[in-house]
């Protein structure tokens, strides 16, 4: 499609999933129409469409058509649907219900039904069923001249059934309880809104401007790159940015999950939505609304039911094949039994959403928790992947580490060639220090994190680099410069072929140890070598130990790093090691995995490891907040940098997993239980309209219990 432009439309009024398929189809049957995504959480269509051929309106139309309405992009709501339904509301509806279910079971048992039902005149009992039941049987009509049967249908044939037998009372109490089974499944789509629609409210709406008149609030649309907005104490970050001035305490827990807060000052970078808790500062504005990193997670979160995991698929499935299946038995019972009742009762009983809400309620409710939490998780097809993930791959730095080494070890010629530690380093005489002093200088403009960790041993020495002249950066050996007349040569490669013994066997030491080393050459000479470290995470052992008791068959450590670093670390954590690899060997590695048969789960800082990221079955990027390269190439985000999480993720996806099987197998039990009640006779109509509500509470109450989850 040559002119495709992308849109989105917020729909109202959708309660399950049935009720995004039937505006899929009803949005799909118009031309120009390449792509349709309907979203039940945040009630929206994206459509991929041709405008030449399709416009919004013919759009908007086909949506309202389908039952549903539309409201603009400006008017749409941010706090939860049907929180107009408030507490005392619900409250007078759960004691209507009651006190009508009460009613009604203890007539039936007591045999006092039919004699109401003798009683009420067709006159005053279709007006009531036409009152109660127009909301649905609309629904139900325009679906009919669509050539579309969803589940209202069944119930709605009950009815009209109840009404030619003359029984107008149980049509009146069928209504009542297609309502309230209505306001069930609503309140249910709503519980599984709740978690991502507090989110959005987070979203901040204005911003203080600096102008050249002083300072302005405006709307957050209104704010442009490079603005700068001011943040005043307990207010929120409306955009992000770097701070050019003040200093604050930041609480970043809508974007990391983390309690604990961040000190920001001039240089730092901070997200929108997160709030300035102690401070003023002022911020250079990076990225507004969408284009911020928590404007990023909403959207990601929203449409995560574009990945819909394959029990999902097999459910939505199944229910496109449930109502014929359902119009078949109540045939069949009215074939064999000549039953009319019975086969009313099958029609009504089988009416339940629960099936298409078994899955995605649970997902969303784990997606949207994990995002309060600082675990963007893409899908519930990712949930689904993880919970029988059987291989871990974690690369080393920035991932394991924190890919800052620091000098932990290092190698003088006092009177011969020794080793010590820092500590001992920072007791000898400046004089003994000059190939320290003199590496720090030739490093002093070099971006190499090794550089950086020479600078820092120096400064922890009380000195400040000197200048150097003549700075050049030597590919496959390190730097080269003129410090105080003398040519130095810092770098991994050591320029002489032979060493000493003793030299060489310190060398090995280090080596064994997991160290990289840099030599300082002086003028030709070896003068000194320094032996570099990462520095693990401190949490790393024990996240490890806990995944390696959830099962996980191979735990590998993939790292570009020499063999004896990987080795060492590798040895400490009680996992296998592949060492010295490039991107591409990673990428190799997981398609080896994957073509085993195992389900491979890969854990990266995102950025080198991106693509290894995108080819695991699932990729998760460590510490992703404000990187897009992360957000983008992973299928689950981790916010912040603590490999806690990790084993959380996984207990989440399991826990996940065995509430969507509980969910399924609850509904099939009760449908087909009721089903076979209802087509022998034992199940009144009136019973079945009462009890088509309960899968669906069931199954509301059990997922709920993910969205509280930590």
């Amino acid at each position: 499609m040559a002119n495709a432009e992308k849109v989105e439309v917020p729909v109202i009024g959708m309660d399950c999933m049935e009720c995004t398929q039937h505006v899929n189809r009803s949005i799909s049957r118009l031309p120009g129409i390449s792509h349709v995504e309907v979203f039940l959480t945040s009630e929206k269509a994206v459509i991929q469409l041709d405008p030449d051929l399709v416009s919004e309106r013919e759009i908007h139309k086909a949506i309202r058509d389908a039952g549903y309405e539309v409201v603009p992009l400006s008017e749409k709501r941010l706090e939860i649907p049907g929180s107009e339904y408030s507490k005392p509301i619900l409250t007078l509806l759960g004691i209507v219900f009651g006190v009508v279910l009460f009613v009604v079971v203890v007539g039936e048992w007591l045999g006092l039904f039919e004699v109401v039902t003798q009683l009420v005149p067709w006159y005053i009992a279709l007006p009531l069923i036409g009152l109660l039941g127009y909301p649905v049987f609309r629904k139900v009509i325009k679906a009919a001249f669509q050539r579309q049967i969803i589940s209202h249908t069944l119930m709605s044939v009950g009815v009209i059934a109840a009404c030619i037998t003359g029984e107008w009372a149980t049509a009146v109490v069928l209504v009542f309880f297609m309502r309230v089974g209505d306001y069930v499944e609503r309140f249910t789509a709503e519980r599984a809104r709740r978690a991502i629609k507090d989110l959005a409210a987070m979203a901040p709406q204005s911003a203080r401007v600096q102008g050249k008149t002083g300072e302005t609030e405006i709307p957050i649309g209104d704010v442009k790159a490079g603005d700068t907005v001011i943040v005043r104490p307990g207010e929120l970050i409306p955009v992000d940015g770097e701070v050019i001035a003040g200093h604050a305490t930041i609480d970043q827990a809508s974007i990391t999950g983390e309690a604990m807060p961040v000190e920001a000052g001039p240089g730092a970078h901070v997200f929108a939505a997160t709030v300035a808790q102690l401070g003023s500062i002022r911020v250079r504005t990076a990225g507004i609304g969408t284009d911020t990193t928590f404007g990023k997670i909403i959207q990601l979160v929203e449409e995560a039911e574009a990945h819909r995991a394959n029990v999902q698929r097999v459910a939505d499935k199944f229910s496109s094949y449930y109502l014929p299946i359902v119009l078949g038995i109540a045939a069949v019972t009215m074939f064999i039994r000549r039953d009319p009742i019975a086969t009313v009762a099958v029609l009504v009983v089988a009416c339940s959403c629960a099936f298409a809400l078994a899955t995605p309620i649970a997902m969303l409710a784990s997606i949207g928790a994990g995002a309060k939490h600082g675990l963007l998780i893409k899908g519930g097809k990712y949930l689904e992947t993880l919970a029988g993930a059987d291989v871990l791959l974690i690369d080393k730095t920035g991932t394991l580490t924190l890919g800052q080494p620091q000098i932990v070890k290092v190698m003088v010629n006092d009177k011969g060639w020794h080793l010590m530690d820092t500590a001992a380093v920072k007791t000898m005489p400046p004089a003994d220090l000059e190939f320290i002093h003199l590496a720090a200088a030739a490093e002093r403009y070099s971006e190499h994190p090794l550089a950086e960790a020479v600078r820092h041993l120096y400064e922890e020495l009380g000195f400040t680099p000197a200048e150097p002249d003549d700075f050049r950066a030597l590919p496959g050996v390190g730097v080269q410069a003129d410090v105080a007349g003398k040519q130095v040569v810092v770098g991994l490669q050591r320029l002489t072929a032979d060493l000493p013994g003793d030299i060489e066997r310190i060398t090995t030491q280090l080596l064994s140890q997991g160290a990289t080393l840099i030599y300082v050459h002086i003028d030709g000479q070896l003068q000194g070598v320094l032996g570099a470290q990462d520095t693990l995470r401190p949490e790393v052992p024990q996240a490890i130990g806990e995944l390696l008791g959830l099962g996980f068959s191979h735990v590998e450590l993939l790292t570009g790093d020499n063999a004896y670093a990987a080795a060492d670390l590798a040895k400490d954590l009680k996992i296998k090691y592949r060492a010295e690899l490039l991107p591409e060997d990673k990428i190799r590695i997981v398609k080896e995995y994957q073509n085993q048969g195992h389900t491979v789960v890969m854990v990266g800082d995102g950025v080198n490891d991106a693509p290894a990221l995108a080819q695991a079955d699932v990729g998760i990027a460590m510490g992703a907040a404000g990187s897009d390269v992360a957000i983008e190439a992973a299928h689950i985000a981790l916010l912040r940098e603590d490999w806690n999480l990790v084993p959380d993720v996984v207990r989440i996806a399991r826990r996940t997993m065995r509430v969507v099987k509980m969910n399924i197998g609850f509904t099939a039990v009760y449908n087909l239980l009721g089903l076979t009640l209802a087509a022998f006779g034992y199940l009144p109509p009136v019973f079945a309209a009462a009890l088509q509500s309960i899968p669906d509470l069931g199954i509301l109450a059990n997922s709920s219990r993910l969205i509280k989850q930590k």
